[in-house]
């Protein structure tokens, strides 16, 4: 119970030190605690639903219009909480650096005038899915942590990404605001130097998949950021790689690149045969040898050096590449492979959170859920983080001996439902609640 006490605090002084200011704070420590606890989804009606029954709050008629009011207000101070809640992670530095990841993700939605949502193309969809959902295209930067030995996603920013062509058709404005087109890359730059800025003197790395992993990514990090970021990402197969400049006494400018490689397919084929060494390296959850093949080349699209690992297995094989070349093979690997926890980051915030059954329809409505929805998930590993042992696993997997997300929810529900909680973080007008009833609700959750 202290523990989450000591998370959730803090963020009472964000808000205003007035009667609106005080319900404000207590409704949106409730509300986040109400998304954790595996009761029922993140809608708001169903937030509402269990502030009443779970937590006891007393809601009339016009407190329930003032809660919706809340849930849509453009007053919430989500700049402030959100650097407030990167302050409380534990040892965010990995091996000394910051280990970020980047990704967008679809958020199916039905209703047709909701906020940020257009007909955006899903790679991922199956045969029997559209392949331009109406959805909304979400690009969100987030830390990869060690928690309790295994890699955890805590969210950390988030932006919608808007069509270009939908912006110029018409108009549209967040309160006052006219929404301008930012491309994905301005997008992720934006939120990482938010971060950089935070994070003050301290080398940063992200990691993306190749679709960002180019230059209109890199280049503006660099001019943004400067020396201390570097990414990691997966290379693609057509991608030329060249030697290292031989240092040669002439006339004219020295060389910035050597001799021509080849591309990334036919490098594999050369080094996978001769060349490959074992390495040992820490991958999704285990102790796993790789075969692999480490080289330290010059990339034109880049206009940098890059260290390049190729990863075989079989006749198949795949070529990762890191700005940063004083990273081990071994790093860069296992980097990479964390990388697709942002993945299983998606899927529970879309499902087990529940972002993707609201239907809220406003821009501040859509933005403030989104916020709450995020933060409950970097707040419920930060709270792994700071419990003394691992949650054990309820639902046994071959192969699986690492705790999963649900099970740090079960854990928080048991400290929020406790009685103790109430007189930590106290409810206003609580009402009694028909005990049988009560108990067979916190048993559920």
């Amino acid at each position: 119970m202290f523990i989450l006490h000591s998370l959730l605090k803090g963020f009472k002084e964000d808000f205003a030190h007035s009667r609106k200011g005080d319900e404000r704070s207590n409704w949106f420590i409730y509300s986040i605690i109400a998304i954790i606890i595996p009761f029922t989804s993140s809608k708001t009606s169903n937030l509402l639903r269990s502030l009443q029954t779970l937590f006891g709050f007393n809601i009339g008629t016009l407190s329930v219009r003032r809660y919706y009011t809340f849930m849509g207000s453009p007053k919430l101070p989500w700049d402030k909480l959100w650097k407030r809640l990167w302050t409380l992670i534990p040892n965010p530095l990995t091996d000394g650096k910051l280990i970020t990841v980047l990704d967008d993700c679809i958020n199916p939605k039905v209703g047709k005038k909701i906020f940020a949502c257009h007909r955006f193309f899903d790679h991922a969809a199956k045969a029997n899915q559209a392949k331009y959902p109406w959805s909304q295209n979400i690009v969100v930067v987030g830390l990869l942590k060690v928690i309790k030995g295994r890699w955890a996603f805590l969210p950390m920013a988030f932006l919608f990404y808007h069509l270009k062509k939908d912006l110029e058709n018409k108009t549209l404005l967040v309160g006052k605001k006219e929404v301008k087109f930012n491309s994905k890359f301005e997008q992720a730059t934006e939120m990482l130097i938010k971060i950089a800025t935070h994070f003050e003197n301290v080398d940063i790395l992200t990691v993306t998949d190749s679709w960002f992993g180019n230059n209109g990514l890199w280049k503006l990090l660099r001019e943004k950021i400067g020396d201390r970021i570097h990414i990691i990402s997966r290379l693609r197969v057509n991608a030329n790689l060249f030697d290292l400049p031989q240092n040669t006494i002439g006339v004219g400018r020295p060389k910035k690149y050597g001799v021509k490689l080849g591309n990334a397919k036919q490098l594999a084929w050369l080094f996978g045969k001769y060349l490959t060494k074992e390495y040992t390296v820490n991958l999704y959850g285990r102790m796993m040898t790789v075969i692999a093949y480490e080289k330290i080349c010059m990339m034109k699209t880049l206009k940098c050096q890059v260290k390049v690992v190729w990863i075989f297995r079989d006749n198949q094989w795949v070529a990762l590449f890191s700005t940063d070349i004083s990273l081990s093979a071994e790093k860069i690997i296992e980097y990479y492979g964390a990388r697709w926890k942002i993945e299983a980051g998606f899927k529970e915030l879309k499902r087990d959170i529940g972002s993707a059954d609201t239907q809220t329809r406003t821009p501040f409505a859509v933005i403030n859920h989104l916020n709450f929805c995020l933060m409950a998930t970097a707040l419920t590993w930060i709270y792994a983080d700071k419990i003394e042992k691992a949650p054990s696993r309820r639902h046994a997997i071959t192969g699986r001996r690492h705790f999963a997300f649900s099970d740090i929810r079960r854990c928080i529900a048991k400290v929020a439902l406790d009685d103790n909680f109430n007189r930590v973080f106290p409810v206003p007008n609580k009402t009694m609640i028909n005990s049988i009833v009560d108990t067979l609700l916190r048993i559920v959750a």
